[in-house]
């Protein structure tokens, strides 16, 4: 299969291609699922195995060489299509909305100010879950605590910092459903 190719020769190159180039195609169309994604990103597989046969050492089967580039192609494309699909997106629907950054929240002279009245065990829970973004069980693995002592904490800091800086402020997640009125620090 892979015998008698010398690199550089152009007539192996063609016998390779005629005989690796059907086995190829049929991997590419079972990582890609799309036959024509598949012969586009053989080809080009080929044509970058071609640019390097020079460089190819006979230590590895010259088809197991071409099928390593030709599965790495495919996970370019498919990496090129997830980036592809996410710009048609923001094509079709235009950018999402700014929000505030946690970052540019968190300091905030009235937050400050409100997180220093906490006690130390309520501020870390807060600013570990809202400034950071970890859930209660990191939160809990980080403290060393339970996970309920963590919902508590969040419960009672959150209370405390809509006393201190007025109702309106929130810290809970929304709501997924509109009816829904349960517990708004939640495990994750």
């Amino acid at each position: 299969m892979g015998e008698g190719y010398r690199p550089g020769s152009r007539d192996d190159f063609d016998r390779l291609y005629q005989a690796a180039y059907p086995r190829v195609y049929r991997t590419l169309t079972a990582i890609l699922g799309d036959p024509a994604e598949a012969e586009d990103c053989a080809q080009d597989a080929f044509v970058q195995a071609y640019q390097a046969w020079r460089r190819w050492r006979p230590d590895a089967p010259a088809e197991a060489w071409v099928h390593r580039i030709a599965v790495n192609r495919a996970i370019s494309y498919r990496r090129r299509a997830k980036l592809r699909s996410v710009a048609e997106i923001l094509k079709r629907l235009g950018r999402p909305a700014t929000s505030t950054d946690p970052a540019e929240a968190a300091t905030r002279p009235d937050l400050l100010a409100a997180l220093r009245t906490l006690p130390p065990k309520l501020a870390a829970a807060i600013v570990l879950r809202h400034y950071h973004g970890y859930n209660n069980r990191e939160i809990a693995a980080a403290i060393g605590v339970s996970e309920r002592t963590i919902g508590t904490r969040l419960r009672q800091a959150g209370e405390r910092l809509r006393v201190e800086l007025d109702a309106p402020f929130s810290l809970g997640p929304r709501a997924a459903f509109p009816s829904d009125k349960g517990e708004t620090y939640a495990e994750d």
